[in-house]
């Protein structure tokens, strides 16, 4: 996958004085690598020579974990799949009746993630209904019921149920964006037809059944996307009732990816602990580049899948590392939408965003964060620059580096010095670059010494080094550093 474009040799010499310094310090640690390249919906296999497919470069993605929500859109599904009203199509019938079930889309689209090496994150509810009438947002007839099917919609999954499965998936989320209510203009919701007080009660019956059937499961939800001011009243409504919560979702879509920093992803966290959730993970689990929800729609879909969406994305996940958030879901996967930046909608070949995420599952490789800072981090001119880094266990270390700027009269490049702290470099330094000319291009690097190293990026590009490193004390003197070849 490290193979796109021509190697180009960047003499330093060539290059300006750099003005951003990276430092990374390769002798300490910070955490590990979290989880920030999930994403919504899986792979799309070929059904003939005359279809197209993406599964090898997903599976070439390393993703950790694939959310089913508007899985129903999945291409194949014919609209049968994983929504509770497409497992369960009569909710008049007895749930404890394997014929009352239909899981054929939901069980293929389902091996086709875990093939992919992927992990299923189940979403139990239903699809966005835009259209102008709505068939299964509506609150269930019987919340207790409801419940029990999800009961054995986990049944089949994982303990063999039905014709079913032991896949072992972990995480069972409770709906989706419940509080997308009426709008200022009296549009009706398309995710939950409901009151808040009705979705509070299903969510407390359905989670409490859940947990109690399946208690070393991950139960959660409820995917918040509009109202903030709805958390503080559900996590005190769910601990009254003595609801376990195992994980918090919510959503956000911007226009620059440090606007979440000190904002909702700070947020969410202090309710969370506020309500005694201290242990709750807090999952963001759709994301991605929107400037607006109106006239400059158009331009956010077009953004998202261009190089500027893929330094979106390498941004966002650099700035999440860093904060209290777990596990970041990009939306979406599916090929047949405008917030795919990750895969061209006619030939599904991969999209600069697509490497963000790859290098992502790089540094996720290697494992182990080290601190990277990066000076100056935000420019007058909009332009944010991030860096994250990590190591392995053998002395092998990965940088991402993103120059990400909204402004589009912002057009110079920026030169760059990457500078080790307590450490060296230990063979070759190489870069994969993505911006306008390049898609995860291989790029050598030349050191200027035996811990500098620069390089160029234009506004909203990235680029991923790899290298080798030797780490030695801060006061070690030069011979002591000669002397130190590998990391233990």
């Amino acid at each position: 996958m490290k193979t796109t474009g021509k190697d180009q040799k960047v003499p330093c010499g060539a290059e300006p004085a750099a003005t951003a310094l990276v430092t990374v310090d390769v002798a300490n640690e910070v955490r590990a690598i979290k989880p920030m390249n999930a994403v919504n919906n899986g792979p799309v296999g070929a059904r003939s020579t005359q279809s197209r497919g993406n599964f090898a470069d997903f599976r070439a993605l390393r993703v950790p974990y694939a959310r089913t929500h508007d899985s129903i859109n999945q291409a194949t599904s014919n609209g049968h799949t994983v929504d509770i009203s497409a497992v369960f199509p009569d909710f008049e019938a007895d749930e404890n009746d394997p014929a009352s079930y239909d899981f054929a889309y939901t069980d293929k689209f389902l091996e086709t993630i875990i093939a992919a090496g992927t992990k299923p994150f189940f979403r139990l509810g239903q699809t966005i209904e835009n259209g102008i009438k709505k068939y299964h947002v509506f609150p269930p007839k019987d919340f207790a019921k409801w419940a029990r099917v999800c009961e054995h919609v986990i049944l089949h999954c994982n303990e063999g149920w039905c014709d079913g499965h032991r896949w072992g998936i972990e995480y069972w989320e409770i709906w989706n964006e419940p509080d997308a209510e009426l709008d200022e203009n009296r549009h009706m919701s398309c995710q939950w037809q409901g009151t808040k007080a009705q979705f509070f009660e299903l969510y407390k019956i359905a989670a409490q059944h859940l947990k109690k059937c399946f208690p070393k499961l991950k139960i959660g939800g409820p995917a918040l996307g509009w109202r903030p001011d709805w958390t503080d009243e559900f996590l005190a409504y769910q601990r009254a009732a003595g609801t376990e919560i195992d994980f918090f979702s919510w959503h956000d879509y911007n226009y620059r990816p440090d606007l979440v920093i000190g904002g909702k992803v700070d947020r969410f966290r202090a309710l969370l602990d506020k309500h005694g959730y201290t242990k709750t993970e807090s999952i963001l689990n759709e994301w991605n580049y929107v400037k607006n929800w109106t006239t400059d729609f158009p331009y956010s879909a077009r953004a998202i899948s261009s190089v500027k969406g893929g330094a979106y994305a390498a941004a966002y996940m650099s700035l999440c590392q860093n904060s209290p958030v777990d596990m970041l879901m990009y939306y979406d996967a599916r090929p047949a939408t405008v917030f795919n930046g990750l895969f061209d909608f006619y030939t599904f070949a991969p999209l600069p965003a697509y490497y963000a995420l790859f290098s992502w599952a790089d540094l996720r490789d290697l494992g182990t964060q080290v601190p990277a800072s990066v000076g100056p981090a935000a420019r007058e001119d909009g332009t944010i620059v991030t860096a994250v880094a990590a190591k392995d266990a053998d002395g092998s270390l990965g940088v991402l580096v993103a120059r990400f700027c909204d402004d589009g009269n912002v057009t110079a490049s920026e030169p760059f010095t990457l500078r080790l702290a307590s450490g060296r470099f230990v063979g070759r330094v190489r870069g994969y670059l993505t911006d306008a000319d390049h898609l995860h291009s291989p790029v050598h690097l030349f050191p200027s010494d035996e811990a500098t190293v620069t390089f160029t990026l234009a506004p909203n590009a990235f680029i991923y080094i790899e290298t080798r490193f030797a780490a030695f004390a801060p006061d070690a003197s030069r011979n002591e550093r000669k002397k130190v070849h590998h990391v233990n």
